[in-house]
């Protein structure tokens, strides 16, 4: 895969000053290297999306859903070479890379066939008022800026490039320095299906790029995925230009176990929320309320079931778990391990770094965590475990509340009634019940407190790309 980066539907080299390296976190070693994007090309690729705006945003939806289509093709012919490097770069397994890709399918053809309905959003609206008649005309938000992630590179951005494209938006995407590669296929499929130029610009770097986008004052929007840290970032870049900005945060959430649960069915549920992706999800339910009914059996089968899985390199192994992404991340898990010794808490399983090469650490479970713990309420972005017991489910709710966070939760319950009760009472984003973490385009993500600004996926994704404009016209 070229390496370049795709301004006004060109390939170009890098003129910035890093070198970005990019690695095999189950090595731990580089398989290749890019030169990062200069400030001026930054500006580039924004003037080029802005020249591009005008005649992309006069396309036909059906025009714009008709290239949206040819993107999910093209990702399904690439699939073994895209499958192939998530392994390598990300190091998920090859299940989990699959699902990635074929997300991404699902969102170019969701969004491909909600740009063919947009005609039918411009509406008349009743007035009270006599002599006058109002209309409704939804129109592209304008250039958009695209900030995504390293742990679910392909699928974040599909979340955002295909809206942005089906509102007739045009973009300028920035992958994560950690996983610059596996974007550079949308500019290949652009390049494929003959998508205007300038209508996709994709440039790569680190934290200058990054603040060099954010600070353009060519954006009429951007779009963040990342830190808390780094979004308050983002945040400031556009409140000094007041840019609406979508971003979508930390998490430190919570998976609630009733003791009417099925104690095999929770395990599984647990399990698949602290280790999908070697725990690298805003998303994952890294919190453990258990009731004190159903603790003394089923923590136990967890110590065993984390104990059994397998961790390895997805690439020369069947695992269950692969490494985490970047020496960073796995520098601040084992930091993460230190402040549990220090605090003293009790390690049924894991708190460790694998002795082996690569930045593998253990499946890690720590039960009877004290609230006020850094464990506890801080995210920790790795396969780390934390459990509490709760009496009753007003504990268990106001427990699941008590954070800064407010994306996700998981509820296991045989009493359903009961488990729709507490989803309601949960303030965040998205509710599980009974259930691994399956997210569809159709439904939408994002949280409240501070997990974030907007919601991505669904219609509410499109409509986040899309600016509302009434024209009221004197009949007299």
């Amino acid at each position: 895969m070229t390496t370049s980066h795709y301004i006004a539907g060109r390939w170009v080299e890098g003129q910035g000053s890093d070198c970005i390296s990019v690695n095999d976190p189950a090595l731990g070693q580089p398989f290749a290297e890019l030169m990062a994007a200069s400030v001026g090309q930054v500006d580039q690729a924004v003037t080029a999306a802005r020249g591009a705006l005008h005649a992309w945003k006069s396309t036909s939806a059906s025009e714009r859903a008709a290239y949206l289509r040819g993107f999910a093709e093209q990702l399904g012919q690439r699939r073994e070479a895209l499958i192939t490097l998530q392994m390598r770069n990300n190091g998920k397994p090859r299940h989990e890379a699959e699902i990635d890709l074929n997300d991404a399918i699902a969102t170019f053809g969701y969004y491909a066939e909600l740009a063919e309905q947009l005609p039918s959003k411009n509406r008349d609206v009743p007035l009270a008022a006599p002599g006058f008649s109002a209309r409704t005309r939804l129109e592209p938000v304008g250039v958009v800026g695209l900030i995504v992630p390293w742990n679910f590179p392909l699928v974040t951005s599909a979340w955002k490039l295909a809206p942005a494209l089906a509102a007739g938006c045009t973009v300028v995407l920035k992958p994560s320095e950690v996983t610059p590669l596996i974007e550079q296929a949308y500019g290949q499929i652009a390049d494929a299906l003959g998508l205007p130029a300038g209508v996709l610009n994709i440039i790569n770097g680190k934290a200058e790029t990054g603040a060099a986008l954010s600070n353009h004052n060519g954006l009429d929007k951007l779009s963040f995925t990342g830190s808390n840290s780094v979004g308050s970032q983002v945040m400031r870049s556009a409140s000094a230009q007041c840019r609406p900005v979508t971003l979508e945060l930390g998490g430190k959430s919570a998976i609630v176990v009733f003791d009417d649960c099925d104690v095999g069915q929770a395990v599984e549920w647990i399990v698949a929320g602290i280790t999908w992706n070697a725990g690298q999800m805003c998303s994952a339910t890294s919190r453990l309320l258990v009731q004190d009914g159903i603790a003394e059996a089923l923590l136990p089968r967890l110590q065993e079931a984390l104990e059994n899985l397998r961790v390895g390199n997805p690439l020369t192994e069947e695992v269950d778990m692969g490494p985490l992404t970047s020496q960073a991340q796995w520098l601040k898990v084992a930091g993460y391990f230190a402040t549990a010794r220090e605090e003293g808490l009790q390690c049924l399983v894991g708190g460790k770094a694998l002795d082996r090469d690569g930045w593998f650490v253990s499946p890690t479970l720590y039960a009877d965590v004290p609230k006020d713990s850094r464990l506890w309420t801080e995210e920790i972005f790795g396969p780390v475990l934390c459990a509490r017991r709760f009496a009753t489910e007003e504990q268990a709710i106001a427990e699941t509340n008590d954070s800064r966070f407010g994306l996700v939760a998981t509820v296991c319950s045989a009493d359903l009634d009961r488990a729709e009760r507490v989803a309601d009472a949960l303030e965040v984003g998205h509710v599980w019940i009974n259930s691994v973490q399956a997210v569809f385009v159709e439904t939408s993500w994002g949280g409240t407190k501070g997990s974030g600004i907007g919601r991505e996926l669904g219609p509410w994704g499109l409509s986040a790309y899309q600016s509302v404009k009434h024209v009221t016209r004197c009949l007299g």
